[in-house]
C-alpha cells in the first residue's frame, strides 16, 4: 500500500505544512488523510446445513417428515441436501431415461419442512377450493403430492434465476448480463390444466411466495444422485456465478449410476462449492482404490464454465480452487476388518478401534485421497447396512453370507478451505432405507463488501478478498474532483 501511494500519488506524501500551502489541494479536508481507512471487506459467519442420504431406490410418501432431520429449529442460512439412489439403479433408469418424479417429491418434502407456513397457506386454499367444488378434502400433508400440484410446486420453489446475477462482481452493472426469464427458468412457462378451478389455483399459487423463508437456488439429478441447494430468501440477491457440473463414474466408467454433481456459486465475495457423490461400491480388498480413483477423476474432470465478466476477479473453474468446499455423499468406504471382528467391536461400542480401520481414514492419512480435506470426529454408529424397517444391521438377520454386509460408515461429509468450523456432525435414525442419513452444520466465513468503508475518490477496489493493496486508480485524476 505504501509503495503504491508513493509511486502514484507523490503529492499525498508531503508533510502537513507542504500540503497546507499547496494550491492544488486548497479547500480539501486535510483531516481526512490522517484518519485510518476502513477495510474494504468484512467477514460474516453464515450457518450451512449439509445432509446426505442414500434412500435405497425408495420413493418417499407424503407422511415422511423431514423437519427433525433438517433441524429446522436451528435455522441455518443455507441448506445443502444430497441424496443417492433416489431411483432404483436399474438398466432402464441408467441407460434409457431417468425418473424425475421422486426428485420432485423430495423437493416437496424439503420445502414443506423449510417453508411450513407457506404450505399451510397453500393447503388451506386447496381445501377451500375442494369444498367449493364438492370434492372430498384431502389430508394436508398429501396435497403437495397431487398432480398437477407437483408441477406447480416445482415451478414456485425455483428461484427466478433473473434474480441471480450471472456475475455479481462490483464493477458490473446490476442489470446487465442477467438471464432473461424465458431462458433462465425451464419451469417458468405457464401451462393450463384444462380445469378452470385449477387454473385459478395456478394463478393464486404465485401469491404467497413472500411467505417462503427459503428458496430453491439449484437442483440437479443424475440418475440416482440428486443435489439441491436452498438459501434464505434474503441471501438470494447476494448469490452469483451459479454453475453446475456432473461427472459420471458408473457403468463403463462414465454412466451416471455412480459419480457426482457439483454446484459452484459465489456468496458476496466468497466462492463456495458443494459436491455430492456416490462412489464405487464393494467391500473386497482393493475396492477402496476404485473409490480413490473416482475422487481423483472427479477433481480432474470437473470444469465449471467461465461466466465472470470482471477481468480482475478470478472465479474458480475447478473444485479445488474454491474458497470453501463441502463434499458429501455415499462415499462407500468400508471397514478393513472381517464381519466377525467388526461385530465384536460393535457389541462393545468400540467405535474408536473400528474407525482406526476405516478405509477413508486410512487412505486420507496415507495421502492417497482427499488431500487437504477435513472431517469432524465421528461419534455415531456405522450408517450401513440396516435391515428393512429395522434398527438391526443386515448381517444380524440375513443368513446368506453373499448378502451380508459388514457395517461401515459409508455416508460422510468432508470440507476443505479456511474459514469453516464444524458445529455438529450426527446421523439421523430414520428407518426409511438401509442407510442412516448423516448431517453436519457449519459456521462458514463469507467476505462481503464493507458498506461503511470510505474510499478516496479516484480509486476503485474490485475483486475477491480485497484489501487496499488491490485499489487501482480510476481514469480521472485524484485531484479532478472538488470533493473527497
Amino acid at each position: 500500500m505504501k509503495v503504491f501511494l508513493e509511486a502514484s500519488l507523490p503529492s499525498v506524501q508531503k508533510n502537513f505544512s507542504e500540503r497546507h500551502s499547496s494550491s492544488r489541494i486548497e479547500g480539501l479536508n486535510l483531516s481526512y488523510f490522517d484518519q485510518p481507512m476502513a477495510p474494504s471487506t468484512i467477514v460474516q459467519d453464515i450457518r450451512i446445513f449439509v445432509g446426505t442420504w442414500n434412500v435405497g431406490g425408495k420413493t418417499p410418501d407424503p407422511g415422511l417428515n423431514l423437519e427433525h432431520f433438517l433441524q429446522v429449529e436451528g435455522s441455518s442460512d443455507i441448506y445443502v441436501l444430497g441424496f443417492q439412489e433416489i431411483v432404483p439403479l436399474s438398466a432402464g433408469n441408467v441407460l434409457v431415461s431417468e425418473d424425475n418424479e421422486p426428485a420432485v417429491k423430495w423437493l416437496a418434502l424439503i420445502s414443506q419442512a423449510l417453508n411450513k407456513s407457506y404450505h399451510e397457506y397453500m393447503d388451506s386454499f386447496s381445501e377451500g377450493s375442494n369444498s367449493k367444488h364438492s370434492h372430498n378434502s384431502k389430508d394436508s400433508k398429501s396435497n403437495v403430492f397431487h398432480k398437477p400440484s407437483l408441477k406447480v410446486l416445482s415451478r414456485n420453489l425455483k428461484i427466478d434465476n433473473s434474480l441471480l446475477k450471472i456475475c455479481n462482481c462490483p464493477l458490473e452493472s446490476s442489470i446487465s448480463n442477467r438471464l432473461p426469464r424465458k431462458l433462465s427458468d425451464p419451469c417458468a412457462s405457464p401451462f393450463s390444466s384444462g380445469d378452470s378451478s385449477m387454473d385459478e389455483f395456478l394463478q393464486l399459487a404465485e401469491i404467497p411466495s413472500p411467505r417462503m423463508c427459503y428458496r430453491l437456488v439449484a437442483s440437479k439429478q443424475m440418475v440416482g444422485i440428486f443435489l439441491s441447494v436452498w438459501a434464505r430468501k434474503e441471501l438470494v440477491q447476494h448469490i452469483g456465478h451459479l454453475r453446475i457440473s456432473c461427472i459420471g463414474r458408473g457403468i463403463m466408467g462414465y454412466l451416471g449410476n455412480k459419480g457426482c454433481i457439483s454446484v459452484s456459486l459465489s456468496l458476496h465475495q466468497t466462492s463456495l462449492c458443494f459436491v455430492c457423490s456416490h462412489l464405487a461400491s464393494g467391500e473386497k480388498e482393493g475396492d477402496e482404490l476404485r473409490r480413490n480413483a473416482d475422487v481423483a477423476e472427479i477433481l480432474k474432470s470437473t470444469q465449471f464454465p467461465r461466466i465472470c465478466k470482471n477481468p480482475i476477479r478470478q472465479i474458480p473453474e475447478r473444485i479445488i480452487d474454491h474458497d470453501r468446499i463441502i463434499w458429501l455423499g455415499d462415499l462407500n468406504y468400508r471397514v478393513s476388518l472381517s464381519y466377525e471382528e467388526t461385530r465384536l467391536l460393535l457389541e462393545d461400542n468400540d467405535w474408536d478401534s473400528l474407525l482406526e480401520r476405516d478405509q477413508l481414514n486410512m487412505e486420507r492419512e496415507a495421502g492417497r485421497v482427499f488431500s487437504g480435506f477435513h472431517e469432524g470426529k465421528i461419534f455415531f454408529a456405522p450408517t450401513y447396512k440396516y435391515s428393512h424397517n429395522s434398527d438391526s444391521y443386515a448381517g444380524e438377520t440375513v443368513k446368506s453370507k453373499k448378502k451380508r454386509r459388514t457395517p461401515a460408515w459409508c455416508d460422510r461429509i468432508l470440507w476443505r478451505g479456511d474459514g469453516i468450523e464444524q458445529l455438529s456432525y450426527i446421523r439421523g435414525e430414520s428407518r426409511f432405507s438401509d442407510h442412516r442419513p448423516v448431517c453436519a452444520v457449519f459456521a462458514v466465513e463469507v467476505e462481503m463488501k464493507n458498506k461503511q468503508a470510505k474510499f478516496r475518490k479516484g480509486f476503485s477496489c474490485t475483486g475477491s478478498r480485497l484489501g487496499f493493496e488491490d485499489c487501482i486508480p480510476m481514469r480521472h485524476s485524484f485531484y479532478d474532483s472538488p470533493q473527497l
